[in-house]
């Protein structure tokens, strides 16, 4: 019996080989134009008065493809879960490797259902998270040694440094931060003061609100404000601006110039926010204690005489020193991080906000970091 496909240009014929054994053989060209024709054909198929072996013999194929391979596993498939032992015969040269190639790819394992493991998950994510934090600590300290070097090498030749762009700098990040620090800070001020006298007036030390403001913003909260504030603000600036530079191939320009883009870029901006965080943080010291001066006539009746006063009784020059000490060390670890993840920007605007916000969020949680160990080593040296 010969079962013809579309054209009679692929067929298939069953014939008796002897011994109960049954001969399968395929010919005519068995691809994608006859497939739909042959499935069909290959589905009524049914040797049933054969109980034996199953010989295929392709020896009389004109062509083949991989849909052709594909029914054809199928035929041989289908014959051995009936019961018979099929065996392939005549598969010319150039077919067979095609034919062990499909042959395999079915073979592939399906990937195991995995249980969940949250747990198990959980300390991978941890220790993922780790190692990628430990390269990036590593990468931002060899960037930290490569301004250092460049400072250097500025100081020995300093006609090279471009004080038009410091200049620059210390305005954005200096004269135009005015505004809203001096605003935060203000209130900034207010709510300590207000909170402070609502907890002192139960002891009758209303006067003491003084002590609180003074200490509390010159030592710390003056400067911790500046900081995250300029981080938010000239940080997120700098990894923009130089991200957009890599982006528009600024940089590569720069660089094939002859030109060093840490001297060009990252020296200007960390020269100009070492000069204007110290001022900065000047700025909102006096702005907050101005702030919390307010409130404590509004609500204690403290004048802004007995203010000062006070002030200059429960602050002493030290306390002023320690605050605004911290403030280079500051300013020099946001420009870091803002122009290191500014350099590492690649390809597109994406990556540009994505590494800007990664700048803020990194130069916020360092400063915070590296005021914690001023505190600890004011403390261990007695300031």
């Amino acid at each position: 019996m010969a079962l013809q496909a579309a054209a009679d240009r692929a067929w298939i014929e069953t014939a008796d080989a002897g011994d109960g054994a049954c001969r399968l053989s395929a010919g005519g060209r068995w691809t994608l134009e006859t497939a739909q024709g042959l499935a069909e054909r290959l589905d009524r198929l049914r040797p049933a008065a054969v109980r034996g072996a199953v010989r295929l013999d392709l020896g009389r194929l004109e062509a083949l493809d991989t849909v052709g391979v594909v029914l054809l596993l199928r035929l041989s498939e289908r014959l051995t879960q009936d019961g018979h032992a099929v065996t392939i015969d005549g598969l010319r040269p150039d077919h067979a490797a095609l034919f062990d190639a499909v042959r395999e790819a079915g073979r592939t394992p399906k990937p195991a259902h995995e249980r969940p493991r949250p747990v198990v998950d959980m300390l991978v994510r941890i220790g993922r998270t780790t190692v990628e934090a430990g390269k990036e600590a590593r990468d931002l300290v060899g960037f930290l040694g490569l301004v250092t070097v460049t400072f250097g090498r500025l100081l020995l030749q300093p006609s090279r440094l471009r004080l038009t762009s410091v200049m620059f700098h210390i305005e954005q990040t200096g004269l135009n931060a005015l505004p809203i620090l001096g605003l935060l800070s203000f209130l900034i001020g207010v709510v300590l003061a207000f909170q402070g006298a609502d907890q002192l007036k139960r002891f009758g030390a209303e006067l003491f609100v003084v002590n609180l403001l003074g200490i509390s913003v010159l030592r710390e909260i003056g400067i911790l404000m500046t900081a995250i504030i300029v981080a938010g603000r000239s940080g997120s600036a700098f990894t923009a601006q130089i991200g957009t530079m890599k982006v528009n191939q600024e940089v590569d320009a720069i660089s094939t110039l002859g030109l060093d883009p840490v001297e060009l870029l990252v020296v200007p901006r960390a020269l100009a926010l070492m000069i204007t965080l110290p001022l900065l943080a000047f700025y909102a010291d006096i702005m907050g204690l101005f702030g919390g001066a307010v409130m404590s006539y509004a609500t204690l009746d403290i004048t802004f005489g007995q203010f000062i006063r006070q002030l200059q009784t429960a602050v002493s020059l030290n306390t002023f020193i320690v605050g605004l000490v911290k403030a280079p060390v500051f300013a020099l670890v946001i420009a870091i991080v803002g122009c290191y993840e500014g350099l590492k920007v690649s390809g597109s605007a994406e990556s540009v906000g994505t590494l800007t916000t990664k700048s803020v969020v990194e130069g916020i949680f360092l400063v915070i970091v590296i005021d914690a160990l001023f505190s600890v080593l004011f403390s261990f040296i007695g300031v």
